[in-house]
């Protein structure tokens, strides 16, 4: 379970569009990947020996206080907690979009297409509420559901192979150089955030020490290997100009091999890896906050559990925001500042890594060079994510500055 929330919170809605975004820059993504999933592994040994050293629930911001102490773990975490519920509005908005597909009424009503996001949101959480063990089930079962269509591509990539039936893109253009790379190893990154997912919630996994390590870094080389060969597979049978105009590049390929029919059972399961990426990340919005209340930054009542071992409070609390995120993207006037802010919460994510990797030399939980990497991986992700979305994403940080204020007030008041 603790692997299929590594996997299944970092394969999500977006896979099914990645190869369409990575088309326009040929074999430039062959070493993208290579250099992707190798630096993501190293983020996932960083986070597997912080889980060994400490299996504490928190994840990140137990490892960054300790390192570093409670100011800078305080601020990286809100900026996760950030990206947590505000990507949950845009996992849940990709889930009811691939329902129109069967519903399509639904694209027409914006009103009844958000109120079904919401009631989609809050369904997600009551299974959350009922238990750390229900959810875990739920994600076990959309993991496996969700790689099929994945490993379908493969298979008929593998047999078009001998066929001679592949689409090699042109060697030539774009021409491989470090710029390209760059670039497209910016977009392959997205499909790997949620890699330190099974550390969040450590004070629910059984045998902590050695559970949370095996499912981080196997979670991250089990979906690295298979994003490289499926995304690879799409790229080979799909010209490259029909990839990166394909509003459903994975649909169109199962659909010219086995008919049209099997192209919207993709989309089926398109929804159900959308709607596992949600429970495993509304897991997570609820458990950050309950970690952070404990240690006192946040109010103490969040961190109040149920008889079942759920932080109710903070999870009705996160996703009540969730909730006023997705009001807001229903307007028309919203939906660029939505995207935008999004965009932001993922580059705070990349913050966290970078801390992390820092924590992880500082406390000596992992060897040297292999931290060193992650910090170095995480720098250049920052570069390839641009200026513009790094300086939102400090003020994203800084934007938490009146909550430290104001706990910071209310503990001196009660001591």
């Amino acid at each position: 379970m603790a692997m299929a929330l590594v996997v299944g919170n970092m394969v999500g809605s977006g896979i099914y569009m990645l190869p369409a975004s990575l088309a326009p820059y040929g074999w430039n993504i062959i070493p993208a990947w290579g250099l992707t999933i190798v630096g993501s592994l190293c983020l996932a040994a960083v986070f597997a020996g912080l889980a060994r050293l400490m299996p504490v629930a928190g994840g990140p911001y137990a490892y960054v206080r300790t390192a570093f102490g409670p100011e800078i773990a305080f601020f990286i975490a809100w900026a996760y907690w950030i990206s947590l519920f505000v990507g949950n509005g845009a996992i849940a908005v990709a889930t009811i979009s691939y329902l129109t597909a069967f519903a399509p009424g639904l694209a027409s009503h914006p009103t009844l297409s958000t109120l079904a996001t919401v009631l989609l949101v809050w369904a997600m959480t009551l299974i959350n509420l009922s238990g750390t063990r229900n959810a875990g089930w739920v994600q076990l079962i959309t993991t496996v559901l969700k790689l099929l269509p994945l490993l379908a591509v493969v298979a008929i990539a593998a047999i078009a192979l001998p066929e001679g039936g592949l689409s090699l893109p042109d060697p030539h253009h774009p021409e491989i150089g470090p710029s390209a790379i760059t670039a497209a190893a910016t977009l392959t990154l997205w499909a790997f955030l949620g890699l330190e997912s099974a550390t969040v919630p450590a004070g629910k996994v059984a045998d902590p020490h050695r559970t949370i390590p095996l499912a981080t870094f196997g979670g991250t080389a089990l979906a690295g290997l298979i994003y490289l060969l499926a995304c690879t597979a799409v790229t080979l049978l799909l010209a490259p100009e029909a990839a990166a105009h394909s509003a459903a590049p994975f649909a169109d390929v199962i659909g010219r091999a086995w008919g049209a029919k099997a192209a919207q059972i993709v989309a089926a399961f398109a929804m159900i890896s959308a709607i596992g990426a949600l429970n495993g990340w509304i897991l997570l919005q609820g458990e950050m906050p309950a970690a952070m209340a404990a240690d006192g930054v946040f109010p103490r009542s969040l961190a109040k559990l149920a008889p079942n071992g759920v932080p109710v409070r903070a999870h009705v609390l996160s996703t009540l925001l969730v909730t006023v995120v997705l009001a807001l993207n229903a307007s028309k006037s919203t939906v660029t500042l939505f995207t935008f802010v999004a965009l932001l919460a993922t580059t705070a994510s990349l913050f966290m890594y970078l801390l992390a990797a820092a924590a992880a030399l500082k406390l000596g939980a992992v060897n040297r060079t292999v931290a060193i990497a992650g910090m170095v991986y995480s720098l250049w992700t920052l570069y390839g994510a641009g200026a513009e979305a790094n300086i939102w994403g400090a003020v994203l940080l800084v934007a938490g500055a009146p909550v430290w204020w104001a706990m910071r007030r209310l503990r001196s008041t009660t001591a």
